[in-house]
């Protein structure tokens, strides 16, 4: 395959399987980093050759380097956005570098000739703002639903991968005549990792089996593997006739609760500093006040957030590894790097 491929973020989790994949698949394959230091680092994470794989350095908040990086491509994987752990006292610490940057790579990506364009978005821009009737049992989010902005409550990172993903559909419709454009929408990415720099989500089942968090509020987010995000990107890259498409990439809602008796479970002795214990809604409410991130875990309280991959599934073929498969192999791999002391 003599396609040139720009994955954008390439020290990012997501962007790291999606490289590997398409390393594989004989692409050639651009990829950008904040500083080209980190090369060194990424490349034996990342394989290939320095014909094969190219670094460029490009900020999300720059125009600087995005003609460069773009330049040959043919296809685009706009896979990097702002992920904080904590929640930033101003939203658009998140908003401005999401919106700007995939604003950024639509742009060169259009000047390059690039043929499709797809964009790593996220549940974040589905699920959240809805009246909460959305939020029991039962009612399934699709890739109709779109994160209700106007709702005050949603949080920076929702906003920010919301506003992205409309910036970008909107800057589609006016400017990228010629340019296919697919969104890609993950809910919590987990799976194993391969060095530790963590994403927020693996970073959940690190504190699990550290025993950071010591008791199991009544919250919990839709899993998907790492793997099979990267391969829908791949299929959503390929496959004809995919333009303006939008899927979600979910597997099953979990409590943290079933996430720590599934490594219970599956893990014996080496998950014996995970919590049992439940965390009463009261004291989770009585503390929100206080701190930024325990607002928003009171704000999940009870809800969920399930989300259908159907679409995903009947229109690109997509699969997906069974859920507890996902969250062992994540845990093992921590344990196995040393990330982890058990």
């Amino acid at each position: 395959m003599s396609q040139t491929v720009l994955v954008s973020g390439g020290s990012g989790y997501i962007a790291g399987f999606l490289i590997r994949q398409l390393l594989d698949a004989g692409w050639t394959v651009h990829t950008t980093v904040r500083n080209l230091a980190r090369e060194a680092e990424l490349r034996p994470l990342l394989g290939g050759t320095p014909e094969t794989l190219r670094f460029f350095a490009a900020d999300l908040t720059s125009d600087a380097g995005w003609d460069e990086a773009t330049a040959g491509c043919t296809h685009v994987a706009h896979v990097a956005s702002p992920f904080p752990l904590h929640v930033p006292r101003d939203p658009e610490e998140l908003v401005g570098p999401a919106r700007d940057g995939a604003l950024r790579a639509l742009r060169a990506a259009k000047k390059a000739g690039v043929k499709r364009f797809v964009q790593t978005s996220s549940f974040a821009a589905v699920g959240y703002g809805h009246p909460a009737n959305r939020y029991v049992a039962g009612q399934v989010f699709t890739e109709a639903d779109w994160t209700v902005l106007e709702n005050p409550d949603v949080a920076p990172y929702m906003r920010s991968k919301t506003v992205a993903e409309r910036a970008a559909r909107d800057w589609i419709a006016a400017e990228g005549a010629g340019m296919e454009y697919v969104s890609v929408n993950p809910v919590a990415v987990l799976g194993p990792v391969t060095s530790g720099d963590l994403s927020t989500s693996i970073e959940l089942v690190k504190q699990l089996l550290e025993g950071a968090i010591p008791a199991l509020p009544d919250v919990g987010f839709g899993i998907v593997d790492v793997r099979d995000v990267a391969d829908l990107h791949v299929r959503a890259l390929t496959q004809p006739g995919l333009d303006g498409e939008r899927f979600l990439a979910t597997g099953p809602f979990l409590t943290f609760a079933e996430i720590a008796a599934i490594l219970k479970r599956r893990l014996g002795a080496e998950a014996r500093k995970v919590p049992t214990r439940r965390l009463p809604n009261l004291i989770v409410r009585l503390a929100a006040p206080f701190s930024g991130s325990i607002k928003q875990i009171a704000g999940e309280l009870g809800k969920v957030r399930a989300g259908s991959s159907a679409h995903a599934q009947q229109r690109v073929g997509w699969t997906l590894h069974p859920v507890e498969d996902t969250i062992v192999d994540t845990a093992r791999s921590l344990i196995d790097l040393g990330i982890v002391k058990v």
